[in-house]
C-alpha cells in the first residue's frame, strides 16, 4: 500500500448482534483510496454480514464506520441508508444477481444513472434543452459502460436472458454507474468458468484504475484473490484472525486450518477448498 494514499474509509469496531447471536464482533478496517482489498474466509463467518453493514443494509449493534464523500470531508456513516451511501460514493453488487429481469441491459444502467440527474420534472414534461441534452449523456454513459464489459451488443436484451456470466458484469456494470469511490464486490467470480474468471481478474483491475476506484470484494475463487488483491482480511466466525499480504496469508497456519485447508498451495497451483 502506497503511503501517499489517503484514507477513504475506516470501520471502528463494529459489531452486530442477531437475536442474542453475534454475527460480527469488534471489527476493524481501513481503506485508502486506490486500493484493491480482499476479504475472505468460511462460509458463514460473516463476510456478507460485514458489507451489509459498510453498505447500509444492516446497522451496526455498536462501532463506527467513516467514510470520506464525494464532498472530501469524513463523515460517519453508521446508521445512513443504502441510497444515502449510494449518493456519496459507496456502491455494491450481490452474492445473489438482483438486476432487473425484465428490463434490457441498458436500462438497468439507466435506472442506476438516475440519480446523478440535474433535470427537473418541468425539464422531463417540457422536454426543454437541459432534458435533451442529459439524455445524451445517459445514452453515452450507458454505451460506454457496456463497450468496458464488452456487453455492447447485448444492451437490448433482457436481463434474465443475458448468459449467467454476463449477468455478473452486468451487475458490476451497473454499480458503476453510480459513479462510485467505493466499489463492494460479494462473490463476483461466484458460477464462473475458469475462462470467465480470468477475463472478470483483468476486468477488476482495469475498471480500478480507469475509474479511479477503491475495490473491497469477498470472493472463495483464491486464485482470483491472490492474483488480484493487495492485501487481504481472513474472516472466520465474525472475527478477523489475519490480515496482511496475499504472500503471508497463504502461509497463515491459523488461516490454513480455519480455511484455506492442509490441501492448498500458492497461487500458482490449486486450492481444493474454493
Amino acid at each position: 500500500m502506497s503511503e501517499k494514499r489517503e484514507l477513504l474509509l475506516r470501520a471502528k469496531d463494529i459489531s452486530i448482534v442477531f437475536g442474542g447471536l453475534r454475527a460480527v464482533s469488534d471489527f476493524d478496517l481501513e481503506l485508502y483510496q486506490g486500493e484493491l482489498i480482499g476479504l475472505i474466509g468460511p462460509n458463514g463467518a460473516g463476510k456478507t454480514t460485514v458489507f451489509n453493514m459498510l453498505s447500509g443494509i444492516y446497522k451496526p449493534t455498536s462501532g463506527t464506520i467513516t467514510f470520506v464523500g464525494r464532498d472530501e470531508n469524513l463523515q460517519v456513516v453508521s446508521g445512513k441508508s443504502p441510497a444515502q451511501l449510494n449518493r456519496i460514493g459507496i456502491a455494491r453488487t450481490f452474492q445473489n444477481i438482483r438486476l432487473f429481469g425484465h428490463l434490457t441491459a441498458a436500462e438497468n444502467i439507466k435506472i442506476a444513472l438516475h440519480q446523478t440527474r440535474t433535470v427537473t420534472p418541468i425539464d422531463v414534461l417540457l422536454r426543454t434543452k437541459k432534458f435533451r441534452d442529459d439524455e445524451k449523456i445517459m445514452q453515452e454513459k450507458t454505451e460506454l459502460l457496456l463497450s468496458i464489459f464488452h456487453l455492447d451488443s447485448k444492451k437490448n436484451e433482457l436481463a434474465h436472458n443475458l448468459p449467467y456470466g454476463e449477468q455478473r458484469k452486468l451487475e458490476i456494470c451497473r454499480a458503476l454507474a453510480s459513479s462510485p469511490k467505493l466499489l463492494l464486490l460479494d462473490e463476483p467470480a461466484a458460477g464462473m468458468n475458469g475462462q470467465e474468471t480470468e477475463e472478470l481478474m483483468e476486468l477488476i483491475s482495469f475498471i480500478r484504475k480507469k475509474f479511479n476506484l477503491t475495490v473491497l470484494l469477498i470472493e472463495h475463487d483464491m486464485k482470483l484473490v491472490m492474483g488480484i488483491c493487495e492485501r487481504l482480511m481472513v474472516l472466520n466466525y465474525g472475527r478477523v484472525i489475519a490480515s496482511g499480504l496475499p504472500a503471508e496469508i497463504q502461509s497463515n497456519e491459523e488461516v490454513i486450518k480455519a480455511y484455506l485447508g492442509s490441501g492448498y498451495e500458492d497461487v500458482g497451483g490449486k486450492n481444493e477448498h474454493a
